[in-house]
């Protein structure tokens, strides 16, 4: 039996998520950067300016990176450091971008859930959509959207290939984060609804990756 890697994998085409026409740059969030270590990531400006005036030169491209990545932006949120095992490997791939941009279904799929996880640090807005390809059941997350793409959604609502599902959130609705898109795969949801864990102890690591593979599979994004 094939799995949802190689399923996607095989796919000849996806709709983009995120449809800007600026080029991307991959961000470093992990202890590689050193620059990180100086700023304060608690306010929200301040991480915001970071990454659009310095990082992104002033807002002339499009953010993306973080699969797979051990973070070092996660020590300074208690919504990951309050926990037995602290957090701080991030399992989806993040597109920073202004807030308000469009967020495109990249390929058929229903509401499975969706939810406002409304707390510093957290996903606000998530949408959750169930996808069946070639027999396989998975998932696409989609957090810190704006509240307003909560808005007319009900479970098994369906959206198609290209399709606007939601629009990038701002601070604070967004969980208090610089405007950004947090794009996961899931394989195997569980009982979650709204929510499911975006990123992992180092601990779990090995068995978060293995039910959430690279998002690249379909976002396709060469940088």
């Amino acid at each position: 039996m094939k799995t949802l890697s190689e399923i996607l994998h095989g796919c000849p085409h996806f709709e983009q998520v995120i449809a800007n026409q600026k080029p991307y740059r991959k961000l470093d969030f992990s202890a590689t950067n050193e620059d990180l270590l100086r700023q304060d990531l608690t306010d929200t400006n301040v991480f915001s300016a970071y990454v659009f005036d310095t990082m992104l030169s002033k807002n002339q491209y499009v953010g993306i990176g973080g699969y797979d990545e051990n973070r070092i932006i996660y020590r300074q949120r208690e919504h990951f450091t309050s926990q037995n095992n602290v957090r701080s490997i991030h399992l989806g791939t993040d597109i920073w971008t202004d807030a308000g941009e469009p967020v495109y279904a990249p390929l058929p799929g229903e509401v499975h859930s969706f939810a406002f996880n409304n707390q510093f640090g957290d996903y606000g807005p998530t949408i959750i959509l169930k996808h069946e390809q070639e027999g396989f059941t998975f998932y696409t997350l989609y957090g810190h959207l704006s509240l307003d793409s909560l808005d007319g959604l009900f479970v098994e609502k369906a959206f198609a290939a290209g399709e606007k599902i939601a629009r990038i959130g701002s601070s604070p609705e967004n969980g208090n984060w610089p405007p950004h898109l947090h794009f996961q795969l899931i394989s195997d949801i569980g009982k979650s609804k709204g929510d499911f864990p975006g990123v992992s102890s180092i601990a779990d690591r090995d068995y978060f990756l293995s039910i959430c593979p690279d998002p690249n599979l379909i976002l396709r994004i060469d940088i």
